[in-house]
């Protein structure tokens, strides 16, 4: 079994499944939250495979930060299979979308906004933990 079919056969329950070398590791956070704490860690999650319930622009930018090297998405929105594609990362998904919805679903997820007009994944993953920090001070307040 190749990492990427490993990662999707594990992905079952979980938001997010990566796997390199046959070893993997699941998480359950929401959204991109998995991800951004991986980076801010300093995890090497270079040459993994990653398969996630939902994969848009922002996921596809801190994949590429991250140095994963192949992506499936049970849900992947166009604007993230271009950009994968555009960094020379092969990616499936199961359902591909013009747009990834906030959780509401009355509008575009706050992290799509984000990126949408960022192409530089370096630039991106900035204005995502950005846009994190200041999500997390606003529920502090609540």
């Amino acid at each position: 079994m190749t990492d990427i079919e490993l990662a999707k056969a594990h992905l079952d329950g979980h938001s997010i499944c990566l796997c390199r070398d046959g070893e993997y590791f699941t998480d359950d956070g929401r959204g991109i939250s998995p991800m951004i704490r991986l980076i801010e860690e300093g995890r090497d999650l270079h040459g993994y495979a990653v398969a996630d319930i939902i994969v848009g622009k922002a996921a596809a930018m801190l994949f590429i930060k991250a140095g994963i090297h192949e992506v499936y998405g049970e849900v992947m929105s166009r604007a993230g299979y271009d950009c994968l594609q555009q960094h020379d990362i092969p990616c499936a998904y199961g359902k591909l979308t013009e747009k990834i919805i906030n959780r509401k679903g009355d509008g575009i997820c706050p992290m799509e906004q984000t990126v949408a007009l960022i192409d530089d994944p370096e630039e991106g993953t900035i204005a995502l933990q950005q846009r994190m920090m200041e999500l997390r001070k606003g529920a502090e307040h609540v």
